[in-house]
């Protein structure tokens, strides 16, 4: 592949490269610490929100810092293995060149939204060190650039390593080819059709043991680590993110129920859960709260030996065919903040087409939606539901919130895991049609613009890759991961929107075209900015636990 002259063969790894890197480390670690400080001495004992373009700036800045910090990792592994190969090495050098040079000119929070240093407090003299300087002149450059996207057309989408162990690699790869064999060919017409994700395929991977991965083998599940999950996630994502989102909810409740659930509860959702018998739904959100779940308003109030449900949700995904509902509602009439909350296990008739709510005292209406179509979106409105008396998780009231509040961390590693398959699938339909496309007697990645677009979504996406696969271990290790898990789903989501905007691009006026799958990609990308905690709130989450 040649690029107006520029010899594709040409050896643009930098020399000493993870050296190089390494040592770059350090001036953003000191960088980073001056910035939190000023930061916290700004504060003071105001609130965190006086000062909220500070405190979000921070927290970009050190997902930035983290993410090459997890780049190096993935790199000195591959090297103890002999497995840095070409390829590699150029998504490193890119990757810390553009972040670093970002981290000295400005990191883009949004479109529109630019943090500095200076606007932080910090002297970015420590970035004048020789390596970081060497990496921000010769590392995203053009050269590497054009090699990494001329590999990138050998070799395809994925063309660097992973980093995963093997077992992990076997299970990337085994939903990697269901994904290509079995979704992938369908999922722009159930997109288009605005159809539900076929019970067949649900049902294979629920033979597939999908909706148990992570829950403990004496309850039916695979007993697999959380990594695992992330590595799911994010292949049957780059299939469709429909397909790859089946597994969200089953994830919530079985974590809402091994953190908080009784014996009897664990005993008899879990191996239903595990198997697919049973599809569970999260009931959260109501339609004047958002994220302020403290607020939430659906009251239950005890029945008998049970308990009626009244109030709205909405934002509520696969509501139609879910038997199990985990619902948080009021039980404190008295309160108006989290302390009143309780969490419910609450059984229902999944519907049909014809009658998509059939029990008595719950009703739902759909909600038209750009992407994320696979299982639909639904408005719930609850009229003295009935809930049976042990369907209080872990059977004391008020504890819904903090029971609640443990599942974050996974929900939002395979939100990250999501971003990144949607990421990859992008670069996959963008790359494919840049070799096909002509124009002007030449492929379109023969063009250097287009060819650097490529290059730059591969190196974005194995940053959010590595920086999601860190955060699964985290988890693993049993650590509390709620600052890596947020820094993993603010960063992916971001980059998989810039993936599925530049691969549009690429397409240029057919990628605005409905039969054109990255039209679908761009739709199922912008959501990932938002659910699961948007950016916002992900920045603040972080910024909280950076100012301690």
């Amino acid at each position: 592949m040649a690029h107006d002259g520029q010899d594709a063969s040409t050896d643009a790894v930098l020399g000493g490269l993870t050296d190089l890197t390494r040592a770059a480390l350090a001036p953003v670690a000191d960088v980073l610490e001056e910035a939190t400080a000023a930061v916290k001495r700004r504060i003071g004992n105001g609130p965190l929100d006086a000062q909220q373009d500070a405190a979000h700036g921070l927290s970009w800045l050190a997902t930035y810092g983290r993410a090459l910090q997890q780049m190096q990792g993935w790199a000195d592994r591959l090297e103890e293995q002999g497995r840095l190969g070409e390829a590699e090495q150029l998504v490193l050098q890119i990757a810390f060149g553009e972040y670093l040079a970002q981290i000295q000119g400005g990191i883009p929070m949004s479109q529109g939204e630019i943090v500095r240093l200076e606007a932080l407090g910090a002297d970015p003299s420590p970035l004048d060190a020789d390596p970081v300087r060497r990496l921000i002149a010769e590392g995203n450059s053009d050269a590497a650039r054009l090699r990494l996207a001329a590999l990138l057309a050998e070799r395809g989408g994925d063309c660097a390593a992973s980093g995963l162990d093997d077992e992990m690699e076997m299970i990337r790869d085994q939903f990697r080819r269901f994904a290509a064999e079995k979704v992938e060919p369908f999922a722009h017409d159930w997109h288009l059709k605005d159809e539900l994700i076929p019970m067949a395929l649900i049902e294979e991977l629920s033979e597939m043991g999908v909706f148990g991965l992570t829950i403990p083998e004496e309850y039916g599940g695979l007993g697999l680590p959380k990594t695992a999950m992330a590595v799911v996630s994010e292949e049957l994502s780059r299939g469709y993110i429909g397909v790859g989102s089946l597994g969200t909810r089953s994830e919530i409740a079985a974590e809402l129920i091994l953190g908080g659930g009784t014996e009897a509860q664990k005993a008899h959702w879990l191996p239903k859960i595990a198997s697919g018998a049973v599809l569970p739904t999260a009931v959260f959100t109501e339609p004047n709260t958002g994220s302020d779940l403290g607020a939430l308003r659906t009251r239950a109030v005890p029945d008998g030996e049970g308990w009626r449900i009244t109030g709205n949700k909405t934002w509520i995904t696969h509501a139609a065919r879910a038997g199990l509902m985990t619902l948080l509602a009021r039980t404190d009439p008295e309160t108006d903040d989290y302390r009143g909350l309780s969490m419910f296990l609450a059984e229902k008739t999944p519907g049909t087409d014809a009658e998509p709510f059939p029990d008595a005292g719950l009703t739902g209406g759909e909600i038209g939606v750009l992407g994320y179509r696979g299982m639909k979106e639904y408005e719930l409105a609850f009229d003295g539901f009935r809930v049976s008396g042990d369907g209080l998780l872990g059977g004391a009231p008020g504890t819904g919130f903090k029971q609640l509040m443990q599942t974050f961390e996974s929900a939002r590693i395979q939100t990250a895991a999501r971003a990144v398959g949607v990421a990859q699938a992008a670069l996959d339909v963008a790359l494919s049609y840049a070799q096909e496309r002509r124009q002007f007697g030449r492929p379109l990645i023969a063009f250097p613009r287009v060819a650097g677009k490529l290059a730059m979504m591969a190196a974005e996406i194995m940053v959010a890759r590595q920086l999601t696969y860190h955060s699964a271990r985290e988890k693993d290790a049993g650590h509390r991961c709620d600052l890596e898990a947020g820094m993993a789903k603010l960063l992916a989501a971001r980059v998989a929107w810039a993936a599925a905007d530049n691969g549009l691009q690429i397409h240029g006026g057919n990628g605005f075209a409905l039969e054109y799958r990255i039209s679908r990609l761009l739709c199922d990308a912008r959501i990932l900015n938002i659910f699961e905690g948007a950016a916002e709130i992900q920045a603040q989450v972080i910024a909280r636990r950076l100012l301690g």
